[in-house]
């Protein structure tokens, strides 16, 4: 999107739709709505999407201080109301700036916001009481500041703001929560990754065999170290996407650029199914212990080229292990396969993977190839041997027809 009059910086704003992770008392699915300039995160819009797609509940608009008075947050609430725009939209109450940002702003389509029409007409998707409380508290934020609010479109309740909104509590109608079943379908779980010079551009090298450089990924975390904290997904997909919105928000130490790997499990066995926290695209394990699971497939891309995405299915599956929370929390299952750091003991090595020595092996064995390819582009090609003239054979001697008479 390119800047617009609000002084936004040449190269403009980027707006990028995603996945809200949380657990709360609104069983709808939340969303992220963010906005970066170049590398940095400029503002983001939390909200509920019904699953219907047909309301909206605003949970949070905010942009970073340097960006402030700049459009952006216009910029977002615009951009929400065009990715939905058949949907009710209940913007909730307001903070004093948020307020203050609300008297200037221009509602793209004020028809859909709740506060303006009755209650009749969206009371089955949001409580008629709650929205009465927002409406009110926000009439107090106008009073407070001496703001007009956009007064002039908001919904005058025909009875005391009470009691209409006692009439329509009735027909709010509760959404059941939809849960993943992580025993019944694959997940996948995303992670950044800083790998050293020599192990990234051995696990980048397209001609490399990519189990040999799924392995060396997963040695160099480790088997026992796949993301604890991280949301295991339905799509990997969205798992790709987790690992951009830690990009965007974490910092950058200098050196070559992150690599996102995402991990494909095998369904959950019974134990596994019990620990994990579903939503309803995702789950999280909260049990301070370690989960063992199977890797079935890997996918890793380089953070600034997620265009390059390098895949490899690993049969048979990779035993590995969700870590625990703390050492004491591992089980005695896990201490035994693994060290104090997550990595394979020897006497869980049989049968001989490649790049069995971790990190400095790892390592040693990216340069020793990334060398050897080095040397055969360098070494010059033998120049061809000349043509060779054939020896012409003599003529074969004329063979003459049978005489009459007689047969050949």
């Amino acid at each position: 999107m390119a800047a617009d009059a609000g002084g936004l910086p040449e190269e403009g704003l980027a707006l990028w739709l995603t996945e809200w992770k949380v657990s709360t008392k609104i069983p709808w699915p939340g969303r992220h709505l963010v906005a970066s300039v170049g590398r940095s995160v400029a503002g983001q819009l939390d909200y509920f999407l019904h699953p219907d797609g047909q309301a909206i509940k605003v949970a949070m608009l905010r942009v970073h201080p340097d960006f402030q008075r700049r459009g952006v947050a216009g910029v977002l609430m615009d951009a929400l109301y065009a990715a939905h725009p058949t949907a009710w939209i209940n913007h909730g109450w307001r903070t004093g700036d948020g307020a203050r940002w609300w008297n200037g702003y221009r509602e793209p389509d004020p028809g859909r916001n709740v506060h303006n029409r009755p209650p009749a007409e969206w009371a089955a998707y949001f409580d008629a009481v709650d929205v009465a409380s927002d409406k009110a508290h926000i009439a107090h934020q106008n009073e407070r500041y001496g703001l007009h609010g956009h007064r002039d479109v908001a919904y005058r309740y025909g009875e005391r703001l009470e009691s209409e909104a006692g009439l329509y509590a009735a027909a709010f109608r509760p959404v059941t929560p939809v849960r993943v079943d992580p025993g019944a379908q694959p997940l996948h779980g995303g992670l950044r990754l800083v790998l050293p010079p020599a192990v990234h551009a051995f696990v980048h090298d397209r001609t490399q065999e990519a189990g040999a450089r799924a392995a060396a990924l997963l040695e160099h975390l480790g088997h026992g170290n796949l993301p604890r904290d991280a949301h295991w997904n339905t799509s990997a997909q969205a798992a790709f996407a987790d690992t951009h919105h830690q990009e965007l928000f974490e910092s950058r130490s200098p050196g070559p650029p992150a690599t996102h790997v995402v991990f494909t499990l095998a369904p959950l066995d019974a134990s596994a199914v019990s620990a994990a926290d579903a939503l309803a695209t995702s789950v999280e394990f909260t049990q301070p212990g370690d989960v063992a699971v199977d890797v079935t497939r890997m996918s890793w891309r380089p953070a600034d080229r997620p265009y390059l995405t390098h895949t490899a299915a690993l049969t048979p599956a990779v035993p590995a292990a969700i870590a625990p929370l703390s050492a004491p929390s591992a089980s005695a299952a896990y201490r035994s396969r693994y060290d104090e750091s997550g990595f394979l003991r020897p006497a869980a090595r049989a049968g001989g993977r490649p790049f069995t020595d971790r990190a400095a092996q790892i390592q040693a064995m990216a340069e020793r190839l990334l060398r050897g390819q080095a040397s055969r582009t360098r070494t010059p090609r033998p120049k061809p041997a000349p043509p060779q003239t054939a020896t012409p054979r003599p003529p074969a001697p004329e063979q003459r027809p049978p005489a009459p008479g007689r047969r050949p």
